[in-house]
């Protein structure tokens, strides 16, 4: 048999809230120590700023890292024309192209590819 207790609405609510708070302390936690580690990197607001804003998010990154695009070209092995092309937004980049440049600049490959604007009707 199942032994049940009966609170008032208030203390559930309360109880409740206090282990909210517990899983958020936790995860802060394990985001600071992977901080520390160096598993994880803060970024300013001023770069994801800007990739929101519509600028690409190949030359955001490759800025934010101090590279030029003839130093990435050079790093990555992908020809500066085609980054060119992707920062201009006149080509996407194949995923081969994207993979080679994300690991120069560290990041993952989704953090190159821009949002595409929603089709207009």
């Amino acid at each position: 048999m199942t032994e049940m207790v009966t609170i008032p609405k208030a203390e559930y609510a309360r109880l409740k809230a206090l282990e909210d708070e517990r899983l958020d302390v936790a995860s802060a936690a394990e985001i600071l120590a992977r901080i520390e580690s160096g598993d994880e990197e803060l970024i300013p607001s001023i770069v994801i700023d800007r990739i929101l804003a519509g600028v690409s998010p190949l030359a955001v990154w490759r800025q934010y890292r101090g590279l030029s695009q003839a130093e990435l070209a050079r790093l990555s092995s992908v020809n500066r024309v085609q980054i060119i092309d992707i920062e201009a937004g006149r080509k996407t980049g194949s995923v081969h192209t994207l993979k080679k440049l994300a690991e120069v600049l560290s990041v993952d490959i989704q953090d190159l590819v821009a949002e595409s604007p929603p089709p207009s009707n």
